[in-house]
């Protein structure tokens, strides 16, 4: 496969924060590149047909307050006149996969806290979730934690388990087309959700939209094989990070090293990416930096260069799976008849 083919592919990325960006940020442009790795300049370099958007929250007072802030500002940029395009059903899809510039766009949520504080009742919850769907027009995921516990479960930095709002979280996403995510849960909250799902029968997917293999970079934040392996199994999603912190902090090759180990375990349907770009410059702790490693730094070149460096290794269906063909095959099996 030739450098020109494998830079001609669409690329669809499971996670950003430039929606965090535009409402937090003093003087934030999504034009800026030198601010964040996903501004919109690189998304269109990168032909970046599809790019999902997280609404984060953390688990605190007003969370809520803040996710409907990111959730307005999808509003906003999907109603303005540039170049980014809500995508809500499977033809918009399609369409933007096809269109030879511009970017599609689907909302996530990063936090379950986002529409549920931890002291109010569940209900004023599912009805701020289904305003947030109603003014999104879709919500690809929810992951219900970020790195600490919250009323649901168990963050990734912590050991806790499945709650019984959890559980009832997850009966509320029955049939719901909406996949919960995995890439922020405790190891004990993921298997808990995978034991809830499968015992009470409900139709949900089940992804990781920004996560590597704990095999490989042994963090917290990366997927054990056994976890890894359910979502294979269950037809989901494995997005690929690009930060150092989760990829390996001395070894960039160890990128590579992710997705071939992916491959080499049964994740050739399961493989996407998750670069999980976002604004750090006002990042303290001096031992995150670099944040990302110069070459996945930025989607105007990060997507590609990847590419190319794996298309002697991977044949031509492997390389358009990883660069867009799951992602879209799951998107559109999901909202299927929707």
């Amino acid at each position: 496969m030739s450098q020109s083919i494998a830079t001609r592919l669409p690329i669809t990325d499971l996670h950003c924060d430039l929606l965090v960006y535009l409402t937090d940020v003093p003087n934030s442009d999504m034009n800026k590149l030198e601010e964040i790795g996903c501004a919109v300049p690189a998304l269109t370099q990168g032909n970046v047909k599809l790019q999902v958007m997280a609404i984060y929250s953390a688990t605190d007072v007003g969370s809520t307050r803040y996710a409907e802030l990111q959730r307005d500002m999808f509003r906003q940029l999907a109603d303005s006149d540039n170049c980014l395009t809500a995508v809500t059903d499977v033809a918009k899809l399609r369409e933007v996969m096809r269109q030879p510039g511009g970017t599609g766009m689907v909302a996530a949520i990063e936090n379950a806290a986002g529409f549920c504080e931890e002291l109010e009742p569940l209900e004023n919850g599912f009805k701020r979730l289904e305003k947030m769907i109603e003014v999104c027009g879709r919500i690809l995921y929810i992951s219900f934690t970020h790195h600490t516990a919250n009323r649901f479960g168990g963050g990734n930095a912590s050991t806790t388990g499945i709650t019984q709002d959890g559980k009832l979280l997850l009966d509320y996403l029955h049939g719901r087309r909406i996949a919960v995510d995995l890439s922020h849960t405790s190891d004990a909250l993921a298997f808990d959700i995978l034991t809830h799902v499968d015992r009470e029968r409900l139709d949900i997917p089940l992804i990781a939209s920004h996560s590597n293999f704990r095999a490989v970079w042994n963090h917290e934040r990366n997927l054990p094989d056994e976890l890894a392996q359910e979502i294979i199994r269950r037809k989901g999603l494995i997005g690929i990070n690009f930060l150092r912190k989760f990829v390996h902090t001395e070894d960039p090759e160890a990128l590579l090293r992710h997705i071939h180990y992916g491959l080499a375990h049964g994740a050739e349907d399961a493989l996407s990416f998750g670069a999980d770009y976002f604004y750090f410059s006002d990042e303290k702790d001096l031992s995150r930096y670099p944040f990302y490693y110069q070459e996945h730094a930025q989607a105007g070149n990060s997507y590609n260069y990847i590419l190319s460096r794996l298309k002697e290794q991977l044949t031509p269906e492997q390389l358009q799976k990883l660069a867009y063909g799951n992602t879209q095959r799951f998107i559109e099996h999901l909202w299927r008849d929707a």
